[in-house]
C-alpha cells in the first residue's frame, strides 16, 4: 500500500492526504450529535492546540526546507523563505478583507470582510473555510516539493505534515459544528457545515502541488507562501479566538502541547 502511494503523482498523493484531513475534520465535526455545547475551557484548549500546530508546522514542515533550499542559490539563503512569507501573510490579509466572516465566540456586529445580511451559521463557517485553505496549500506544497527530490523536502515529511494537521482538524471540526448548532441550525445542518469548511483544503492542496512541479524554482517561495499564509490565520485568528473566554493559561498550555507534539511527529518522521 505505501508502495503504491509512492508512485502515486505529487497531485494525486496531496489529494488523498487532503482527503484525510477532510474527513477527520468531519469526524470532529459528527461530535454535534452527541453535544449541543462546548465547555469553553474545552473550546479554548482546543483552538490553543491548533494554533500550536499551526505555528510549529510552518517552521518545522515549510519555512526551514525553504531555507535549506535556497543555500546553493545566487540569492541570499534568507531571501526566498523572507519573500514567500510576507507575500503569503500579504494573501490572507487581502482574501480576510474581501470574504465575510466571523470568527467563532463574536456577535454578528463584528464580522469582517465586505458587510453582508448573510446569517451568522454562513459567517461561520466561512471563517474556518479561510482557515483551511493555507493547511490545504501547504500540504500540497509539501508533496510536490518531495516529488522534486530534493533531500530537504521527503514524502516521509508531507505526510507527516498531513497527519499533524489532520490532528488538529479534529478538534476544529467540533469547534464549528457546535456554535452552529447554537444558533438553531439541526444538527445535520450543523455537521454538513462543518465537515464542508474543510472542502478547501483538498482543493487548495492539487492547486499548490501543480504549482510546484510545474515550476520548480517557486518551491522555497512557495513553502514560506504556505507559512506565511498558516502563520497570518493563526495570529488573526486562532490565538484570540483562544484567549477570549478567560482561561488563557489553558489555551496557552494547548498551544504548546500543539506545537511539541507537531515538531516531535516532524522530527521524528519528517
Amino acid at each position: 500500500m505505501i508502495n503504491s502511494f509512492q508512485n502515486l503523482s505529487p497531485v494525486m498523493q496531496a489529494f488523498l492526504a487532503t482527503c484525510f484531513t477532510w474527513g477527520v475534520t468531519a469526524l470532529g465535526a459528527a461530535g454535534v450529535f452527541f453535544f449541543k455545547e462546548v465547555n469553553r475551557k474545552v473550546l479554548d484548549f482546543m483552538l490553543g492546540f491548533t494554533a500550536g500546530v499551526m505555528i510549529a508546522a510552518s517552521y518545522w514542515s515549510l519555512l526551514a526546507p525553504a531555507i535549506e533550499m535556497s543555500v546553493d542559490t545566487s540569492l541570499p539563503s534568507w531571501f526566498p523563505a523572507a519573500t514567500g512569507f510576507l507575500m503569503g501573510g500579504l494573501f490572507l490579509r487581502i482574501i480576510d478583507k474581501i470574504i465575510p466572516h466571523l470568527h467563532i465566540g463574536f456577535p454578528k456586529e463584528e464580522a469582517e470582510g465586505i458587510k453582508t445580511d448573510w446569517q451568522k451559521t454562513i459567517l461561520l463557517f466561512l471563517a474556518i473555510t479561510l482557515h483551511n485553505i493555507p493547511e490545504g496549500l501547504a500540504i500540497g506544497v509539501a508533496f510536490g516539493a518531495a516529488a522534486a527530490g530534493l533531500s530537504t523536502a521527503t514524502l516521509a515529511g508531507a505526510i507527516t505534515l498531513a497527519v499533524g494537521i489532520g490532528i488538529q482538524n479534529f478538534p476544529e471540526g467540533f469547534a464549528i459544528s457546535v456554535p452552529i448548532r447554537r444558533t438553531g441550525a439541526s444538527r445535520l445542518k450543523s455537521f454538513w457545515y462543518g465537515q464542508l469548511s474543510a472542502v478547501v483544503e483538498p482543493i487548495a492542496a492539487v492547486v499548490g502541488a501543480m504549482v510546484v512541479t510545474l515550476m520548480k524554482p517557486t518551491l522555497p517561495y512557495a513553502l514560506a507562501f504556505a507559512a506565511g499564509a498558516m502563520i497570518f490565520v493563526t495570529i488573526e485568528e486562532v490565538v484570540p479566538e483562544s484567549q477570549k473566554g478567560n482561561h488563557t493559561d489553558l489555551a496557552t498550555f494547548g498551544t504548546m502541547l500543539g506545537f511539541v507534539i507537531m515538531m516531535v511527529l516532524d522530527v521524528a518522521f519528517g
